[in-house]
């Protein structure tokens, strides 16, 4: 396993992390922790949890991948060496369930943190994320900001930063970061966090793989200058990635065909763009899965790719990529084939 530290921490993080939003949805505990066992076993040390997992989203199973967790850090009794991330849900209707309606105040973020370490059954999160902005903007699958004059959103960046200072200081949390963020919305943090002493932002997660690399367009940038570390999700499109749909392979339990209200996964361009890459790691003998982690593994802006699986050979070769290297000429038609179907997941 390879580690690295988030920047301006001392999260000595591998380089994989351990996805767990299908615990508690499409895995039993028992599979949760085999899933865990392993990874570990494996040197991962970073596991990346939600308030608001597993999903999809619903009232029944909320919390229950941080329970999950929770029981498997008590049974090994190993806290120290493990490095727990987990997240307060931003607004959203249809997730009135857990709070109504979400927001993040003083009160909220204390909730959710208090809950998530009550699950959790821990002292403190090494890592603690805003799933999402509370304003609008361009986010799970919509490609285009759209301004909206009516919008009743605030800027209330400090407030926030002084809620997450408070806990800091109480050591219920480590270090703050933020997920499905903007440039302006990084850059507003930072200045916030540099202006009033305030914790800064060390770490942002967002989608980033071989079917969408918007976050290039300024992010990847402000994270080199800023020194802020990319903790990449979904780095196999939603499986997509990994050839099994394109091969028609085990599909009726994978979660586009469970679920199928994921849509951003279903355009034409990621079709094509998916065969396109199937057939490269064919032509050059390698796991489609494995070519387009280890793709975006030695990006020099990532700390760290999360990957999710639901079972143990799924997660055993998604590891393995670790210590895959690509060729020049591999990489060299991977970025023909993103000419051709730029972000077709964005």
């Amino acid at each position: 396993m390879e580690y690295n530290f988030i920047p301006n921490t001392k999260l000595n993080v591998s380089r994989i992390c351990l996805g767990t939003m299908t615990f508690g949805e499409q895995n039993t505990e028992a599979e949760a922790h085999q899933q865990l066992d392993y990874a570990i076993g494996q040197g991962i040390n970073f596991i990346d949890a939600a308030e608001m997992y597993p999903v999809p989203r619903n009232e029944k199973t909320q919390g229950r991948t941080e329970e999950y967790i929770g029981n498997w850090v008590k049974k090994i009794g190993k806290r120290k060496d493990i490095i727990l991330a987990s997240k307060i849900t931003g607004p959203d209707k249809s997730l009135s369930h857990i709070r109504d309606p979400l927001n993040f105040s003083k009160e909220q973020i204390n909730d959710a943190v208090n809950n998530s370490l009550k699950r959790l059954q821990t002292d403190y999160i090494d890592l603690y994320q805003l799933h999402w902005p509370e304003r609008k903007n361009q986010r799970f699958g919509i490609r285009y900001y759209e301004f909206d004059a009516n919008e009743q959103w605030k800027d209330n960046f400090h407030s926030i930063l002084e809620s997450l200072d408070e806990l800091v200081k109480s050591g219920k949390i480590r270090h703050v970061g933020i997920s499905n963020e903007t440039p302006w919305g990084v850059m507003r943090f930072l200045e916030e966090a540099e202006k009033n002493n305030l914790p800064r932002m060390v770490s942002i997660q967002n989608a980033y793989s071989l079917l969408n690399r918007t976050f290039e367009y300024g992010l990847s940038e402000i994270c080199l200058r800023e020194k802020l570390g990319l903790i990449a999700y979904s780095p196999l499109a939603f499986g997509l990635l990994s050839g099994k749909y394109y091969r028609n392979k085990n599909i009726e339990k994978a979660r586009l065909t469970l679920f199928p209200q994921f849509a951003r996964y279903k355009t034409e361009n990621a079709k094509k763009a998916v065969a396109a890459y199937c057939q490269l790691a064919d032509k050059y003998e390698l796991l489609p899965s494995q070519m387009a982690l280890a793709y975006i593994k030695d990006k020099p802006f990532l700390s760290s790719y999360i990957i999710g699986a639901t079972s143990i050979e799924q997660l055993k070769e998604n590891i393995e990529s670790i210590y895959i290297k690509l060729d020049k000429e591999v990489i060299g038609e991977i970025e023909k084939i993103m000419e051709m179907y730029p972000d077709a997941t964005p």
